[in-house]
């Protein structure tokens, strides 16, 4: 039973009325809604069953999935909260689009935004917790995604180098967490009346940074896992007076699971209703708000890239032939998609990381950068091995040079860092799989297979 605290059930018979308010209490009691989306970057089939989609969206499932699984290992499916998942799918994000995750970790709604621009376009994903950007950048790695910039900064950081730059921001915001109480018990402990005005204050700030960075009638999706009105309608009327933005009705919601947001929790203005409320009585998945906002269209010239626009001097990142010859001999044994076809002319190298990068490091000299494209591999001496990205990435497209594991004990022991005894006719590197669905790279040498999954993600105990 949650301990929830006399002010906030006060709050919300208030705002409810007693009989809703206290059916809302009851549910936070239930068990949390477990849900994935499958990954339609990869073309695997999974073996969870498929009985009940989430509402209104094509790729979500309700279920639980493991993270030894290897449909998660090999990025096929993410496991994430039914609720959370419509901010990735109102953006309605188009091939092409420039799209920021201004608060993105741990990734799953931009690994929802970036299946959406598949391939094409340029999707940042940031996060200002170093730690969490760490997981972040795995997230995006493991869907193969192959045009992210993964980055560790404020937002306050970010704007020097992209003003007037996105067409799409997706602020997920921090916040009290109301929605998140049956989930994680632990966040009733911070709540209080004003922790909720500082978070609201905090949500302000990063919004009038990612405005700076919008393109003149871009668009802002913004979300909370907060019931409190104060971070949601209200937050919403503060843009709308703030920044002169449209609250835009949200396409294709027809479940009656979601509900829709409440002008009189504001400033009574009736544009309200268009905004997206999820209730954990409602049965659909944990406490969500929603809302998409468009800003004005100005006849202001769009500024793109860093403040500072350099030429890019490529004798600093350029591969020599040599290189290139290096990489060719992997390379070639498999099939490329299409994003990475043109390696040769587009992939640079720093510090002997070969990768494809979705923006000019030149333009953002001075941001920190997890990852800028795909890591292709490194460089080693008369030598070039392939990164783990590279990996997923190639699970995009059918492949011959595979070994597939035969067992779930051959699959957890390579997961662990082990070599495993194979009978194949191939050798050298080749793609890792189980059950069909490609995770890492590894070496055949004689008949043995070493092991080039990475040491940061093995398991510490089959």
């Amino acid at each position: 039973m949650l301990k929830l605290s006399v002010e906030f059930k006060e709050k919300y018979k208030n705002l409810l009325g007693e009989k809703a308010a206290e059916k809302m209490f009851a549910a936070m009691n239930d068990n949390s809604k477990k849900a994935f989306r499958i990954n339609p970057l990869k073309k695997v089939k999974v073996s969870y069953p498929l009985n009940e989609r989430v509402p209104d969206l094509s790729n979500g499932y309700y279920g639980e999935i493991s993270g030894n699984d290897p449909e998660w290992v090999s990025g096929s499916v993410y496991s994430q909260d039914p609720s959370a998942m419509f901010p990735a799918h109102i953006a309605n994000v188009k091939p092409g689009e420039k799209v920021l995750d201004l608060c993105a970790a741990p990734g799953g709604k931009s690994t929802g935004l970036g299946e959406a621009l598949k391939g094409k376009g340029v999707l940042v994903a940031n996060e200002i917790s170093t730690s969490r950007a760490k997981i972040l950048r795995e997230n995006i790695e493991r869907w193969g995604i192959t045009n992210a910039l993964v980055t560790n900064a404020s937002p306050d950081e970010l704007v020097p180098y992209f003003k007037q730059y996105f067409d799409k921001i997706l602020v997920d915001a921090p916040c009290s967490g109301e929605g998140m109480f049956r989930k994680n018990p632990e966040a009733i402990e911070y709540w209080s009346p004003n922790y909720v005005e500082t978070c609201k204050l905090r949500q302000q700030d990063i919004l009038t940074a990612a405005i700076k960075m919008l393109k003149p009638g871009g668009k802002i999706i913004y979300s909370t896992c907060t019931f409190s009105p104060e971070e949601d309608e209200q937050i919403v009327e503060w843009l709308v007076k703030s920044y002169s933005m449209q609250i835009l009705p949200i396409e294709n919601i027809t479940s009656t699971k979601i509900s829709y947001g409440h002008p009189e929790w504001g400033s009574n203005n009736s544009e309200l209703t268009k905004t997206l409320r999820f209730w954990p009585q409602d049965d659909l998945g944990e406490g969500q708000f929603a809302a998409l906002l468009k800003l004005p269209d100005s006849k202001t010239e769009t500024k793109t890239g860093s403040k500072k626009k350099k030429k890019q001097k490529k004798s600093n990142f350029a591969l020599t032939n040599s290189d290139k010859d290096l990489i060719d001999k992997v390379l070639k044994r498999f099939t490329l998609p299409v994003p990475l076809a043109n390696w040769k002319e587009e992939a640079l190298v720093r510090n002997n990381h070969v990768f494809i990068p979705v923006i000019n490091p030149i333009e953002i000299k001075g941001l920190k950068i997890l990852n800028n494209g795909v890591e292709l591999g490194i460089l080693k001496k008369n030598r070039f091995e392939p990164g783990h990205q590279l990996a997923e990435v190639l699970g995009q497209d059918k492949q011959t040079e595979v070994i597939d594991l035969t067992s779930e004990d051959e699959f957890l022991s390579y997961l662990h860092g082990e070599t495993i005894q194979v009978n194949s006719p191939l050798k050298g590197f080749v793609l890792v799989s189980y059950k069909d669905m490609i995770f890492s790279f590894g070496k055949i040498a004689g008949k043995t297979l070493k092991n080039f999954y990475p040491k940061g993600l093995r398991l510490l105990k089959k």
